[in-house]
């Protein structure tokens, strides 16, 4: 319903933002890394989310549209609702929970509070099998990976940003010529997403 809304920053707390878009104070449930970038008075515009059930009617936000894409993931996983992904968006980044869930790195998901060590099984689980049913399901990951000179921190860095939502063959171009640097995992998840941005 809402893609984005935009305007300048009413209250900023810890895990809300109200942002006054025309005059409406929009009231966003947002984790501690977006709420942390803000500063009040100043506009910003914040990806969104609308969550909907029974007689809750919630709207989610994220300063980039990665945590967005990490939220909306984290709630599709069995046992993990929209305070426990803010949770665990508040702990880790983006590009370190997909690192996360490429690992099994489960103690770095249960440093969030209220999340044990069986949801981040669950997590990193459920995650991971998504990433596998995108790159087999991608027509296209046999040209593109051709291109791209296969390394662990390679295969790592592109199973990352499709955890983050970009299609295998987005990754895999936005990666192109950082293979012979010799970067880690993370710088290239970092450089792949300063171009997908």
């Amino acid at each position: 319903m809402f893609y984005f809304v935009r305007g300048k920053a009413a209250v900023i707390e810890p895990s809300l933002v109200v942002i006054d878009a025309g005059g409406v104070g929009y009231s966003i449930n947002t984790s501690l890394h977006s709420s942390s970038g803000v500063k009040r008075g100043e506009e910003v515009t914040f990806y969104t989310y609308l969550h909907v059930r029974e007689d809750i009617f919630e709207l989610y936000g994220f300063a980039t549209q990665s945590e967005l894409s990490c939220f909306k993931q984290l709630i599709g996983v069995s046992g993990v609702g929209p305070k426990a992904a803010l949770a665990i968006l508040g702990t880790v980044t983006p590009e370190k929970l997909s690192l996360c869930i490429v690992t099994g790195d489960e103690k770095a998901l249960c440093a969030a509070p209220g999340v044990g060590k069986k949801l981040a099984q669950r997590v990193i689980l459920e995650l991971k099998d998504k990433i596998n049913a995108s790159q087999i399901s991608d027509d296209t990951s046999g040209i593109a990976a051709a291109s791209v000179q296969q390394s662990s921190a390679m295969d790592d860095a592109v199973s990352a940003l499709i955890a983050l939502g970009y299609p295998r063959a987005a990754a895999l171009n936005a990666l192109k010529g950082e293979e012979n640097k010799g970067l880690q995992t993370e710088e290239l998840i970092r450089a792949a997403l300063k171009k997908l941005f």
